[in-house]
């Protein structure tokens, strides 16, 4: 155990609150093992006999906003019970801290994989046919997650859907002015070109924020499924279509990437194919993902950079191969996005523009 890692609960007091709480393992003392991963917070395995699930706390450096992030993970996953969104089943809450000392919850345990432990696994590591049945799968999750019914499901306050895109350029600018440390050539062509170019309106929906193969698990063996979206640090109420855009981040154009993405995208499907299926999913048109593809290139170029400028701060705890990676990373992500802005020219983005069915909101508001 590290300083940097919150220890786990006591098994006592633990196991009390999972049996009032109906948990697997009735009256058995739980034992605690640190998982690797969760960059927000501490991760547990609990394990109750044959029962296993995951408790995810805060580290003991946590702010208060760190505590806000965690309560609205609760009040999100609590809200998910019962769809059809693939996801940890939320099995106990301590919304005040008042059992684990500050706020956290239990999860199911998800048997499956994720791609960043070593990559594509098998079959989907050498069956490409059996492969792109992923990117699917995770299209389809984030139109499952978009189609939810928010408002019905006790979210209503979770997020500011009106001005959602009004707001996105001047708020990210502010935020990469707290650490900007070098010139980040194509920021300001983006940003212009995203300011001119925003949706008239939306249909709002939850909105993961980070929605990639970063953030999933999918179930072992073929044919293809999604597990779970993991993750939900910057879930709100927003666009589900950059959850979309944010999904096409490894495509160059109509083909997906063949270098210089996380993950070896050969044999994924052509962009047009996803584009329909997210369409047939979901509901929505997906007329103007030409700018939901700048807005997510730029904006997790942003991030991005945040990590890049720690890198570069005295006795930073950056990881070396991670901070050379972000270099790079973050000056192709604004080139990109620049670049994808220039060619696409002005698009269409007056009333009427989004087809979804459903309560719009007005995007300049």
């Amino acid at each position: 155990m590290t300083a940097a890692t919150s220890p786990p609960p006591d098994p006592a007091i633990l196991g009390r609150w999972l049996d009032q709480a109906g948990a697997p393992g009735a009256g058995i003392l739980p034992v605690s093992e640190l998982l690797s991963g969760g960059s927000q917070n501490t991760l547990f395995r609990i394990r109750r006999g044959p029962a296993s699930m995951v408790l995810r706390m805060p580290g003991p450096r946590a702010d208060d906003e760190r505590l806000r992030g965690l309560r609205r993970e609760i009040q999100l996953v609590r809200a998910l019970s019962g769809t059809d969104v693939p996801h940890a089943a939320l099995i106990a809450a301590d919304d005040d801290g008042s059992v684990l000392g500050a706020p956290g919850y239990v999860m199911a345990d998800i048997d499956g994989w994720s791609p960043m432990a070593g990559g594509w696994q098998p079959p989907f590591d050498t069956d490409l046919t059996a492969r792109r049945e992923l990117a699917f799968q995770l299209v389809e999750g984030a139109a499952l997650l978009g189609g939810v019914d928010w408002q019905a499901r006790g979210l209503a306050g979770f997020g500011r859907p009106d001005g959602f895109h009004e707001r996105q350029v001047d708020r990210w600018l502010h935020f990469l002015s707290a650490y900007q440390c070098r010139e980040l050539p194509g920021l300001d062509a983006a940003a212009d070109w995203l300011r001119a170019n925003r949706p008239a309106s939306y249909t709002p929906g939850i909105m993961h924020g980070d929605y990639q193969f970063a953030n999933v698990m999918f179930a072992h063996g073929a044919p293809a499924r999604l597990a779970a979206i993991v993750d939900w640090e910057m879930t709100t109420i927003g666009d589900p279509l950059l959850d979309l855009g944010w999904c096409l981040l490894g495509y160059d154009g109509e083909e997906p990437a063949g270098d210089g993405y996380y993950l070896d995208m050969t044999g994924m499907p052509k962009r047009s194919e996803l584009l329909a299926h997210y369409e047939k999913v979901s509901g929505r048109s997906t007329e103007n993902i030409d700018y939901y593809l700048v807005l997510a290139n730029w904006k997790l170029g942003i991030m991005l950079e945040k990590t890049y400028a720690a890198s570069l701060q005295p006795g930073n705890r950056v990881d070396p191969a991670v901070a050379a990676a972000m270099g790079p990373m973050v000056l192709d992500l604004m080139a990109t996005a620049a670049r994808l802005g220039e060619q696409a020219g002005s698009v269409s983005t007056g009333p009427g523009a989004d087809e979804t069915t459903g309560p719009t909101t007005k995007s300049g508001l």
